[in-house]
């Protein structure tokens, strides 16, 4: 598909997702869902091999009944997507419950700025709308798409919510650093190393690269860096945090950062085995082989 027929075809999506009722737009898409998964094209033969690197120890059948699940929610996470700029603020906060909601309000509160990492999990847009719709508005970054007029419209739509969006192919760390200087809530989706210089983990049992942006954020500035999984709920979404993660007292600044981004993989790698149907990860995590493939 040529980058304008992508373009035209995410803007359609943008205008018509939006002007009909919610019950059908979310069965389109949970049917579109379904669909795709059918196809079984290479992003469902990575969601399979994914999945059953998290879970090895369901079944096929299991399997097959959970990447169906997860690509239903991949799907109505772009359905969110598309309607997020109608709801009302009130529509919003109604829709999400938090747990651990102090481990974030309290370093703000406090004037230090707080760093928030957490996975391609759930809807993390939504969570990022309720914090914007509460008072705290947060910064966050973004992968340069192609083309650049999609770029654009992401960058704009994130904008409408509150976010400040700041491009990752830029030089953005020292901004970063400038605003948790200024107390702002910093969010980092951090599960998938783009930059490829990020510090290699053990995830989940396999190794994996992680970005070290999260970590070297907390050394350089000393705000805390905590870490956040978006799940789905039947009516929205639930935020769960866990609490600061330690700047190890010895060793190299890059012997802490790995350290500290290990942490952060643990507490990812816990929760996605929890819900893992939510955890749309369609591309490639691990880096000792290729597909996993289940025997018959």
């Amino acid at each position: 598909m040529s980058q304008a027929l992508i373009y035209y075809a995410y803007s359609f999506a943008w205008k018509v997702t939006r002007s009909l009722p919610a019950k059908v737009s979310y069965g389109i898409f949970r049917a579109l869902g379904d669909f795709i998964y059918s196809r079984n094209s290479g992003p469902i033969r990575r969601l399979r091999s994914n999945y059953a690197r998290v879970r090895p120890e369901i079944s096929n059948e299991e399997l097959e009944l959970l990447v169906k699940e997860g690509m239903r929610s991949y799907m109505r996470y772009w359905c969110d997507t598309f309607r997020l700029p109608s709801w009302s603020s009130a529509q919003t906060m109604q829709s999400v419950v938090v747990e651990n909601e102090h481990f974030l309000r309290d370093p703000l509160a406090a004037g230090r700025g707080v760093i928030v990492s957490l996975p391609h999990a759930g809807n993390w847009d939504h969570a990022g709308a309720y914090f914007c719709a509460s008072g705290a508005p947060l910064v966050t970054v973004a992968e340069h798409l192609k083309p650049e007029k999609l770029f654009r419209r992401f960058l704009a739509y994130r904008e409408s919510i509150g976010m400040e969006v700041l491009d990752a192919s830029a030089r953005s760390l020292a901004t970063l650093s400038q605003r948790l200087r200024n107390n702002r809530l910093i969010a980092l989706v951090a599960d998938r190393d783009l930059s490829k210089s990020g510090v290699q983990v053990d995830f989940l049992g396999g190794p994996s690269r992680m970005p070290v942006g999260p970590a070297l954020l907390s050394l350089q500035t000393g705000a805390p860096l905590i870490t956040a999984f978006v799940k789905y709920e039947e009516a929205g979404i639930r935020i769960i945090f866990e609490g600061e993660v330690a700047i190890p007292d010895s060793g190299s600044d890059a012997e802490k950062i790995a350290r500290m981004t290990q942490a952060c993989a643990d507490r990812f790698g816990r929760l996605i085995k929890e819900h893992t149907a939510d955890w749309h990860m369609l591309q490639r995590i691990w880096i000792d082989g290729d597909f996993v493939e289940r025997s018959e």
